[in-house]
Order: C-alpha cells, then structure tokens, then sequence
C-alpha cells in the first residue's frame, strides 16, 4: 500500500511469472487472478485515491475494501470518511487499516492512535477487522526493519495486536509480504494461530510461499493497479465465507 504524505512508492514486486492458473481455496481458476470470478474481489485505497466513486466500483465487482485510516500517530487519511462510508453506503464491505512505523512509537500507542480515528470494529457484518500494515520501513532505505531486532519487531506487533483486541474484541488482519516478514521478524511464527494473513504478491499465479508460520492466507493483494481503485485484492473463500469474516465468525 502507498504512503499518503509523499510520493507513492509500491512495494517491491516478486519476479514477473507466467500467469496461467490461479488457485484458491484449493480451487484452481483459469486466468489471471484480475480475471478469476469465482473468489470475492476487492481493494484498498488511501489518500490517493481521493474521492472514490463507489457506485462505479461496486458494479465492477468490488465486494470489500480497506481503507487506510491512519499512519504512525500523527496523520489520518483525509479522505477517509468519504472512502469508509461510501464504501459502505454503495452495498461494499469495509474495513480500516493503519500503517506501522515501529520506530515512531509503541505498539500499543499506534492502536490506540488508529481505533481513534477510524479503526474500530462492529459485528455487523459491513465491517472488516481492524488491520495492521507492517512492511519496509519506506522513509529509510537502509533500515528497512526500521532499526529494530527481530524480537523487537515480534514484540511490537504483540503490543499493537493487544491492544486492538482489548479495544475492539478483534485480532488485527496483518498485512505484509513473506520477505519482510521472514527478514524482520525472523519468521515468527507467533501470530499465524488468531490472526488473518493479508498477503502481498505480485505478477504472480499464486501467492507463492507463505510467510513462516501461515499455512493459509485470507487476502491476496496481487496488483497495485486494476480495474477497481487502488490496489487489487482478492478473498480466499466465498461472498458467505466474506460476510461471516466480517461479523467475527
């Protein structure tokens, strides 16, 4: 996902493949996965996006959002009310996600900073898990894991998943990519038990290996361009599957 407060910057992309088949749920699907009809497609959007026309989204197919809500515990997505309620006043399921800089605060304090402004959770089956978007360190190239250790990194998502479980009764989605994952937190496997994976990978027929620990993933960003606004996800189940993950089943 961009950064709202420079110039966009995506994340680095796994080697371009052949895409032939995409499977999901066990399911293989003809195509590429911008094409697959058979899982829910969604995206997510932050302030580049701006003002979304959510009707127009809607009738291309988008089932469910993210929308960035905050970043660090000194910025909030000026968009966001337009994005997050329109989302969800044009029929789309929707849910928040903050951007971590570890290096700027705690854990816990970027949670706090986040359920405040937008990252809360309701079971009422509009509403997606509050998630957590974890990756390179995109303001220092040279201390991507933001110079912490690994077991500080493992601690500092336990403080922010602790924290939006006492706030909002729900784990956070964590969103990032096998590489940093395994890089920055040494493949920890301490997570993969009670929080859903959002996984990034690109010009790909799959999702490719797992980040150490998950077995399965729940959300695939698998473009940062497409036919929908923003970046393109796809769900790991049915429009059911979608709408029981959104009420906490």
């Amino acid at each position: 996902m961009a950064r709202d407060r420079k110039p966009a910057r995506h994340r680095t992309r796994a080697l371009a493949v052949s895409v032939a088949t995409l499977t999901v749920g066990g399911t293989a699907l003809v195509g590429t996965p911008a094409s697959a009809a058979s899982p829910p497609k969604g995206h997510d959007v932050s302030s580049h996006q701006k003002n979304v026309d959510w009707q127009k989204a809607r009738a291309k197919g988008a089932k469910f959002v993210y929308v960035k809500a905050t970043e660090s515990t000194n910025y909030r997505n000026p968009h966001f009310g337009q994005q997050y309620n329109g989302a969800r006043d044009a029929g789309i399921i929707r849910g928040a996600y903050h951007f971590a800089l570890p290096d700027k605060s705690s854990g816990r304090t970027q949670a706090a900073y986040f359920v405040r402004n937008g990252g809360a959770w309701s079971a009422d089956g509009w509403t997606l898990p509050p998630a957590l978007d974890i990756e390179y360190n995109p303001y220092d190239k040279k201390h991507k894991c933001y110079r912490m250790t690994k077991a500080q990194l493992v601690g500092w998502i336990k403080s922010f998943s602790n924290e939006v479980k006492r706030l909002t009764g729900r784990r956070p989605v964590l969103y990032t990519t096998a590489h940093w994952w395994n890089t920055c937190t040494g493949g920890s496997g301490a997570f993969a038990f009670d929080h859903a994976l959002w996984v990034a990978r690109y010009n790909s027929a799959d999702v490719g290996t797992l980040p150490a620990g998950w077995s399965y993933w729940t959300i695939w960003q698998y473009e940062n361009s497409g036919s929908l606004p923003g970046d393109q996800n796809l769900f790991n189940g049915s429009a059911n599957q979608l709408r029981r993950f959104a009420t906490g089943a």
